[in-house]
Formats: C-alpha cells, sequence, structure tokens
C-alpha cells in the first residue's frame, strides 16, 4: 500500500479500475461460478470497499489484484451462506479453487484476461439470440442497463428484464465460461461483433472530448482485434475492424481547437490518421477477397468511400447512397435508412430522400432517435420547407446530449431562411 491517500484521488483510482479493469475481473470472478449476478454483485462490494479503504490505508500496488480478492471473498461469503445439505462437497470444492486462486493474486501474479471467454459464454445458443450482444455490453464492459437500452431502441425496463433472464439462463444451465470449439465459434460470432461495435460507437460519441469513452473505443478496438487473431479467416472480424479504424483515424478532425463540432463532410483531410487508414484498407481488402460480403464489410465500404476525399477531394455522395442501399438490403434497420436518405439527398436525390424518411415517421423507435430529426432537417431545408425544418431541428437540439453538437444543429437552424408557408 501507498501512503494515506486523499479521499478525490482514492476515488479517481478506483474509478480508473472500474473504466479499465471491470471486464476482466468480472470474467475471472463468474468463469468458476457461472453466475454472472452474484459476481457482479461481488465486485460492486469490492468497489464500495475500496472507497471506504483506500483514503484511509493508501492505494494498493496492484488494484485489479487487490479488488478480485476482496471480490472472491466476498462471494466465498455469499456461498457459505446459500450452500448447504447435498450441495455442501461441490461448495467445499470451489471455496477451496477460490482459495487457491487468491493465494497466486497475492503472490503478484497479474490477474488473467478472460473477457473473450466470457462474450463467447454470454453468445451461447441456449440465450435469447436477441439479448446475447446486450448482455455481453454489461458484463463485459460494464454498461448500465439504459445505456444499453438507448443503443438498442428498446425500453430500459424492458431491457434491464431481459438481462437478468439471461444471466438466471446461464446459471440454470451450466454454460461454461471458455473459448468454444472452433466449429462453434461462427455461430455466436454475430452477437460478439454487434456488442464490440456498440460499444465502439459509444466511446465513438465522445461528447466534449471525454478521455473515458475515448478509452471505451479504444478498448472494442483492441477486443476487435483479439476476435481477428481467433478467427483470422472471418471476414465479418475483419469488416468491423477495419469500420473501427476508418472512423478512429478521424477522430482529431471531429473537433475545432474550441471544442465545436466538425461534420464528416466539411473535416479536414490532413488530420485524419493515414496509417490507420492504411490499415483498415488492407483489412478490408483481405476480408473483400473472402467473396463473402457481410453488415460489418459494406459499413467498412461506406467509410472507405468517405475517406477516399484524401485523394479526389470530393465526396462521391451516388456512391455513398448505393452502399446504403445495399446495407439495407442485406440487413435492415431504421437507422441505415436514416443515412441512406441524407446521402440520396446529398446526392441531389432530394425528394427521395424525403420520402424514405417519411415512410420511417411511423416507426415508434425513431420518435427519441437525434439523428433522425437532424436528418429530417437537413432534408427538410434543401425542399426549402423551412418552417418545418426548423422543427425538426428543435427536436434533434432537444434529444442532442453533445453541446457541440447542439451548438451546430441551432446554427442550421438559425441559417434557415424566414418562410411564409411550407
Amino acid at each position: 500500500m501507498t501512503a494515506v491517500t486523499k479521499p478525490k484521488y482514492a476515488r479517481a483510482a478506483a474509478e480508473t479500475a472500474a473504466r479499465e479493469s471491470y471486464g476482466r475481473l468480472l470474467a475471472v470472478l463468474a468463469s468458476r461460478s457461472r453466475d454472472v449476478a452474484a459476481a457482479e454483485d461481488a465486485l460492486a462490494d469490492a468497489f464500495a470497499t475500496a472507497l471506504q479503504q483506500w483514503p484511509l490505508n493508501g492505494v494498493p500496488e496492484k488494484p485489479e489484484a487487490w479488488l478480485l480478492t476482496v471480490a472472491r471473498r466476498r462471494a466465498i461469503d455469499r456461498q457459505r451462506r446459500l450452500k448447504a445439505g447435498i450441495d455442501a462437497q461441490d461448495h467445499l470444492l470451489l471455496i477451496g479453487e477460490e482459495s487457491k486462486a487468491m493465494e497466486r493474486e497475492a503472490s503478484g501474479e497479474d490477474v488473467p484476461d478472460k473477457r473473450l471467454a466470457l462474450m463467447f459464454a454470454c453468445a451461447h445458443p441456449a440465450i435469447n439470440p436477441e439479448i446475447r450482444a446486450p448482455l455481453i455490453l454489461q458484463t463485459v464492459l460494464g454498461f448500465d442497463a439504459t445505456t444499453i437500452a438507448a443503443a438498442f431502441l428498446v425500453a430500459p425496463a424492458t431491457m434491464g428484464q431481459r438481462l437478468v433472464r439471461a444471466k438466471a439462463r446461464i446459471r440454470q444451465t451450466g454454460i461454461p465460461f471458455r473459448l468454444p470449439e472452433r466449429a462453434d465459434l461462427p455461430e455466436r460470432l454475430d452477437a460478439v461483433l454487434e456488442a464490440i461495435y456498440a460499444a465502439f460507437s459509444e466511446g465513438w460519441s465522445d461528447p466534449a472530448g471525454d478521455s473515458q469513452r475515448h478509452d471505451l473505443a479504444g478498448e472494442a478496438i483492441w477486443l476487435g482485434r483479439l476476435v481477428v487473431s481467433l478467427m483470422p479467416r472471418e471476414p465479418e472480424a475483419l469488416g468491423l475492424l477495419a469500420l473501427m479504424l476508418y472512423a478512429e483515424a478521424r477522430r482529431e478532425a471531429r473537433r475545432t481547437a474550441g471544442g465545436d463540432y466538425v461534420p464528416l463532410a466539411e473535416q479536414d483531410v490532413a488530420l485524419w490518421d493515414d496509417a490507420m487508414i492504411d490499415d483498415a484498407e488492407q483489412l478490408l481488402a483481405h476480408a473483400m477477397r473472402l467473396a463473402q460480403p457481410g453488415r460489418y464489410q459494406i459499413e467498412a465500404a461506406l467509410q472507405s468511400a468517405h475517406c477516399a476525399r484524401r485523394q479526389t477531394g470530393r465526396t462521391d455522395w451516388p456512391a455513398i447512397s448505393e452502399l446504403y442501399r445495399m446495407l439495407g438490403r442485406l440487413s435492415y434497420s431504421p437507422v441505415v435508412e436514416v443515412n441512406r436518405a441524407v446521402a440520396l439527398a446529398e446526392a441531389g436525390h432530394t425528394k427521395a430522400g424525403f420520402a424514405i424518411l417519411e415512410r420511417l415517421s411511423a416507426d415508434r423507435r425513431l420518435s427519441d432517435y437525434q439523428p433522425y430529426w437532424a436528418a429530417r432537417g437537413l432534408v427538410l431545408a434543401r425542399l426549402d420547407r423551412n418552417d418545418s425544418a426548423r422543427e425538426a431541428y428543435r427536436r434533434a437540439i432537444a434529444l442532442e446530449r453533445d453541446p457541440a453538437v447542439q451548438r451546430f444543429l441551432q446554427a442550421r437552424m438559425d441559417a434557415l431562411p424566414a418562410s411564409l408557408s411550407n
């Protein structure tokens, strides 16, 4: 232990450990008991204990190992209270295994990384397909149900109930926390990739340059590389990694020096990371050679089309709108349709873009989806329907959490000329 630490520094150390180590710690805790909910409770107790003890005793030299040891003790205590009778022998074996593990951690060994095994366990066929990716997000990356619900356009209460049932299912069926046989990997891959992409997207939103979200995007890229190393000839894994690298390469261009938001089509290409884009291009080319087109490869191709502006100096909106059409046919999503509508408008087919947005207006999932209203404002403005455009922008501004994007949308709304009618 270090010397006595001021409370704010101890709290910062605990928050850093939670951000950087939550998934690793939970994966190790749950790998033996197969009880994700109990592991979460034990880990929460360990963090609460850290907030109490670290300001008094100092931050431990290895915070991860300290937290894991405390969490394991909490888990063992809980097992002692719950287990009896015919379960006693299995219970004693579990306690013995956990005690040995704690001895290894006390000797200074690093905490093993079992996140990939946990991800594939959460994608087990016994788990309802619609909850596999959300379950991975909560267990491996520590997302709360509200954030996950927003990402999947589901009510928070509904998502919370589904997650609770999924964790109970893991415990009841005894799903093993290990990498499946190679033949079983493909059927679980979709959920794993979907969770990684959702994590990256949350990190990519990066309001006000939040470093924690930037860390999350980096974590998603790391997990993507891990999956590619496990399945190097899986085109969708390659496509997702390429997609994330294309986007991450543009991070520095998304804000001005003063913190203002800059849309993709207006970004300074000199600020893009050329080496990262080249890496993405190679990954996408490798995926395409495997001749098994999929969602992430097309999304990566969309990013590649935007990045081509480095050489051409212009954005090929017709090609981008066509790629969105292909993506919609392969994997329909209202979000894809919103983007296609914007691309069509940018390509000069504004009425066609507006027709898409009108069809989507009946989709209740989009009523609180900011990009839909921002897109509607843009397209209505192109049609000189300025009053309706203002109303759409007002909705978008009210739904947006990032102050920089709010200012950007406000500026677009303020630039609309006055109109007597729509």
